[in-house]
């Protein structure tokens, strides 16, 4: 067990470490055995109003932000990845003590965040308008501006990584920020907030308020002053958001949400290697990936042996103590522990549980990793996105029948096929409504490659060049020239 330090329990605004106006505190739970981290000073609507107001006054015109040259912007990303990775095994103690992922883990999403920052510390100063050869005697060109203050809200599951996906681009484009963390992870995002501040961010630029969905989340969503909302979480509460944000200015949105995604073997595929891309794509981050790879089909002529290598490979992931060398941990809380295990008991009656089906001892929201075979596709497992360390495993006959029925999900964010055959690939990629495909791998996800999702999976993209367009406004300029040539 680590004894990291904790620095950081207070609201974050203007470059400012501030109690909640109320005084209010929170706990942060320690998913590993259940006892209270800390407190955490609990922002709430008169908290989000001055960070509101700090960033916004930090957008303006003539301030320090605004006439930052651009480069200038790059540079103090850039200063940003290089404290991430000076900091790196701090904050991976931390971010495991919070969310209870595997500390090389954390590790690792750490360094992968950093490499974010710098991807979009080199966009900076080359966000580009063009020139137009519209009718007539004029002269017509665009610019792409800032939108403006932008409401950022967390989940759980990738506190660093998301912290990171969400103000990159938006501090690339030259927005201003309010982050709203996650209530079950705050500790990482306040431990960022203090980097950016000694990276040379002016005040109010970020700005960090943890507190509860219900309260600061909604405010930051409500708030007229916020130009724009971006975030990643549950379907449910993305509705919730795309109300708030057009019953107050019509703001922006960007949403990253829930997934239910397909995963199809065929038979030409290589059973050990098929097994292994669908264990890694089910049980990556516990189960708690909103792309996991949780519907596995496969076909007919493979089924049996894929079947009994995937429990045989699921029984011999370790879990346990995240500060040692497991693969995986807790879930991050009772309503998450006691949801996932309620799927279980569901899947226990109608499929065949083949691996887990139990908590992983006596003390934590530890779960074993549960693998159910035969599963159909009117089963609750199958339809419903279950967040926790779960495979379902179908058996298809044709590419025409997997093809429909990955499609038949309200979801669409990830999709994978693993076979040997570049048509049968290239095929199910055209076919199938996703906004990732991965081919003979999974959630292979990179600062280049734009992410998101189809149909109830969200609205536009993260990551790559697509990911600092949610950030930017299209400014048509057109100048009348003189019918003749002045002499």
């Amino acid at each position: 067990m680590s004894n990291v330090e904790i620095k950081y329990t207070k609201l974050f605004i203007n470059n400012q470490w501030v109690d909640a106006v109320s005084k209010k505190t929170f706990p942060t739970i320690n998913p590993q055995d259940e006892s209270v981290i800390v407190k955490v000073a609990e922002g709430d609507k008169a908290d989000i109003d001055i960070a509101v107001q700090a960033a916004k006054k930090a957008f303006q015109r003539y301030t320090e932000w605004r006439t930052l040259d651009a480069s200038q912007r790059g540079r103090l990303l850039f200063k940003l990845a290089d404290l991430m990775e000076r900091d790196v095994t701090y904050l991976s103690e931390l971010e495991t003590l919070d969310c209870g992922k595997p500390v090389k883990q954390a590790y690792g999403e750490i360094i992968w965040a950093a490499s974010i920052v710098r991807y979009y510390a080199g966009k900076a100063d080359k966000i580009l308008g063009n020139t137009i050869p519209a009718d007539g005697e004029v002269l017509t060109f665009t610019l792409k501006e800032p939108v403006g203050v932008c409401g950022q809200i967390l989940p759980w599951n990738y506190p660093i990584p998301m912290f990171i996906w969400k103000i990159a681009p938006a501090l690339a484009a030259g927005c201003t920020i309010v982050v709203k963390p996650a209530e079950q992870t705050p500790l990482t995002a306040l431990a960022m907030a203090a980097l950016v501040k000694e990276a040379g961010f002016p005040p109010g630029v970020v700005n960090v308020v943890p507190g509860y969905g219900p309260t600061a989340g909604a405010a930051l969503t409500h708030h007229p002053d916020v130009d724009k909302v971006a975030f990643t979480g549950s379907t449910e509460v993305g509705r919730i958001i795309m109300k708030g944000a057009s019953a107050a200015n019509l703001k922006r949105i960007t949403l990253e949400l829930g997934g239910k995604s397909p995963l199809v073997v065929f038979n030409d595929a290589d059973v050990e290697k098929a097994a292994d891309i669908a264990h890694r794509a089910a049980f990556a981050n516990a189960g708690q990936c909103c792309v996991a790879g949780s519907r596995t089909y496969v076909q007919s002529g493979i089924y049996d042996k894929f079947v009994a290598k995937a429990a045989e490979i699921a029984k011999k992931r370790s879990v346990g103590n995240p500060y040692e060398d497991v693969q995986q941990g807790p879930q991050i809380d009772p309503e998450m522990f006691n949801k996932v295990m309620g799927y279980i008991e569901v899947g226990k009656k109608s499929a065949r549980c083949v691996a887990g089906g139990n908590r992983h001892g006596n003390k934590g929201f530890f779960i074993e990793p549960t693998v159910f075979a035969d599963v159909t596709d009117d089963m609750k497992i199958s339809n419903e996105e279950i967040f926790g360390p779960v495979q379902s495993i179908h058996k298809f006959e044709t590419f025409e029948e997997v093809v429909d029925r990955a499609n038949n999900s309200n979801y669409g964010l990830g999709a994978g096929v693993v076979t040997n055959d570049v048509n049968i690939a290239l095929a199910f990629v055209r076919h199938v409504r996703a906004g990732s495909v991965w081919v003979n791998t999974y959630e292979h996800v990179t600062a280049q490659t734009p992410f998101g999702g189809f149909k109830e999976s969200g609205i536009g993209r993260e990551l790559g060049e697509d990911g600092i367009l949610q950030y930017l406004e299209i400014k048509t300029v057109t100048l009348s020239l003189p019918k003749k040539p002045l002499l």
